[in-house]
């Protein structure tokens, strides 16, 4: 049974011929299915077909955070006019990830 998943690894981002990058986040091997996660948070479920069928090759991942939030950079108020972060954006990230 891991011959279908050979290749395909948990934690490593994908992109699909016409699909936005994701990132594999399970290989359930009693289903043979793969999971996957788009930036944005949404989830789908593929089988081995559909893997294939996707013609998926290994890319990088995002260099932000708040792809799985829905919430523009200015609505955090994470960053100061000089370019860094300033303490009341981390508190309210903090706040809506429930830290």
């Amino acid at each position: 049974m891991i011959g279908i998943f050979e290749g395909i690894e948990v934690g490593a981002w994908y992109q699909g011929v016409g699909s936005d990058p994701f990132e594999v986040v399970a290989l359930d091997f009693a289903s043979e299915t793969i999971e996957i996660q788009f930036y944005d948070g949404s989830v789908a479920e593929l089988d081995h077909d559909g893997w294939l069928e996707l013609g998926a090759s290994p890319t990088n991942g995002p260099s932000g955070y708040d792809g799985a939030l829905d919430l523009a950079h200015e609505d955090l108020h994470v960053y100061t006019d000089g370019g860094g972060y300033d303490d009341e954006g981390w508190n309210e990230v903090r706040n809506l990830l429930g830290h």
